[in-house]
């Protein structure tokens, strides 16, 4: 494969695994792609795949995963703590070899109009792909979910960027665009209240003036009986693993609540966690070089040239 873009689109489904399996199936005959990961959220009822391949190969996989989600689907049912407005709520785009942030951008404009052409469902862009401003942020487009779409998107402000004004009934809509690598980082808090959940993430939070870089919301999980700091790490590297974790952690402890466990869903670039090694062992003169499996994968790349 010449050139790698990495996709991870989140898809409104997590409890009926027959429904999942059918997906990710259809998925994995795709030629041109690997499904590298699936991480279903039962609390959430949300999936994140992860997809690396060419454009043809991810230009196929969304027409595939869209019919699907529409055929299996319908958001009129479903209950989730995730915010969402469709039942393939995002399609990110992420250039990871031989391809530019420009070329995942206009890669990503094909598959909007393509989404919204075939399947009659609205698209909005986001991140490096947004036309506006405040389009940029996805919680902005996700606000007022799926039930509150229905009066937005009448807005002339919100009218999305391929497609008609008018919310698919059961589809909803989409949100596809480039970006760099993000890491959804999630927080366990010793506690079941949501409300305790809620005041660590507005203060962490970048919009209600916390750490650049940061979105954050509290929900609850219901088949643990503990509330957590749902986390959106959107630039690792200006804004590292290990100060959110410290963050929480003396904002917990305002509420006399301890963190006792935190998840990443989905995949994570390694560098993101070298970080956090290196803060906690408050390592000297370490480099990548030092890390055994890197080491053989280069000796390795190396004999065969």
């Amino acid at each position: 494969m010449n050139e790698i873009i990495e996709a991870i689109p989140n898809v409104s489904e997590a409890k009926r695994e027959n429904v999942l399996n059918e997906i990710i199936s259809s998925l994995r005959e795709i030629e041109n792609i690997v499904v590298l990961d699936v991480k279903p959220d039962k609390n959430h009822n949300r999936t994140v795949i992860t997809i690396i391949g060419d454009r043809k190969g991810l230009y196929s996989t969304a027409k595939v995963l869209y019919k699907k989600a529409l055929e299996l689907i319908d958001l009129r049912e479903h209950i989730g703590e995730h915010p969402r407005i469709g039942t393939v709520d995002v399609f990110p785009v992420v250039p990871i070899r031989n391809v530019s942030m420009e070329d995942c951008v206009a890669f990503s404009k094909e598959l909007g109009k393509m989404v919204a052409d075939e399947y009659k469902i609205p698209v909005y862009l986001y991140e490096e792909s947004a036309t506006k401003e405040e389009r940029k942020d996805l919680p902005n487009i996700r606000k007022g979910e799926f039930e509150g779409l229905f009066e937005k998107i009448k807005d002339p402000n919100w009218y999305p960027d391929f497609g008609e004004p008018v919310v698919h009934p059961s589809a909803g809509a989409t949100v596809i665009g480039a970006r760099m690598p993000l890491i959804a980082y999630n927080i366990n808090l010793g506690t079941s209240s949501v409300e305790i959940a809620n005041k660590i993430a507005r203060a962490i939070r970048h919009i209600s003036g916390g750490l650049r870089y940061v979105r954050a919301m509290g929900v609850m999980l219901e088949d643990r009986n503990i509330a957590q700091v749902s986390i959106n790490m959107i630039n690792y590297q200006k804004t590292p693993l290990y100060r959110v974790m410290e963050l929480v952690k003396a904002e917990a402890s305002r509420y006399g609540v301890n963190v006792i466990g935190s998840e990443i869903v989905g995949l994570v670039p390694e560098e993101a966690l070298f970080s956090v090694a290196d803060f906690y062992l408050k390592l000297e003169n370490f480099s990548f070089d030092q890390i055994l499996e890197r080491k053989i994968h280069k000796a390795l790349e190396e004999k065969k040239t």
